[in-house]
């Protein structure tokens, strides 16, 4: 696998920040409807309700029983960035940012997490095998995510890992 298509982690404190840039061979607008439809997120993530505007809310689940996990949209430039809370028990609120810039016939996401604490740290895979799904999503085509994908991506970043003090 490219080395430029693995996300980085950096330490702030006692928390991390996850950076994805990624090339995607279409256009923004097809890319914008696959973070903010909600037909088009679940093909590439999970179960969202979203009401897209600034101060609007971001409800996930994984599966249709799980609790939802709840948020609110804290950035929205339509085309261009779209960024929620990641409200979650058991971590201080994260916050998800999807910049979106137009390339050629395709265009550029930066996604980034911020504030996570370190026993999350190793969602990089997660949010790497999401991220892997997101082109196909702005086509309709379904994701089937796994833990075994998960599993075998999280080795790619065993020495990003170790260099911030997480294993």
């Amino acid at each position: 696998m490219n080395e430029d298509h693995l996300g980085t982690v950096s330490r702030t404190g006692d928390t991390f920040e996850l950076v994805f840039e990624r090339r995607i061979a279409k256009p923004v607008e097809k890319v914008w409807a696959a973070i903010t439809v909600p037909e088009r997120i679940a093909d590439w993530f999970a179960i969202v309700e979203i009401d897209p505007r600034l101060g609007g809310h971001y409800r996930l689940r994984f599966a249709p029983d799980d609790p939802p996990m709840e948020g609110e949209i804290v950035e929205y430039e339509p085309l261009r960035r779209l960024a929620h809370t990641w409200k979650d028990p058991d971590h201080p609120i994260s916050v998800l940012r999807y910049e979106l810039e137009p390339d050629g016939d395709g265009c550029r996401l930066r996604f980034t997490q911020t504030n996570l604490p370190a026993k999350y740290v190793r969602s990089i895979a997660g949010w790497h095998v999401f991220l892997d799904a997101l082109p196909g999503a702005t086509e309709g085509v379904r994701n089937v995510w796994s833990m075994e994908r998960e599993n075998e991506v999280l080795e790619l970043y065993k020495d990003r890992l170790a260099a911030v003090g997480v294993g």
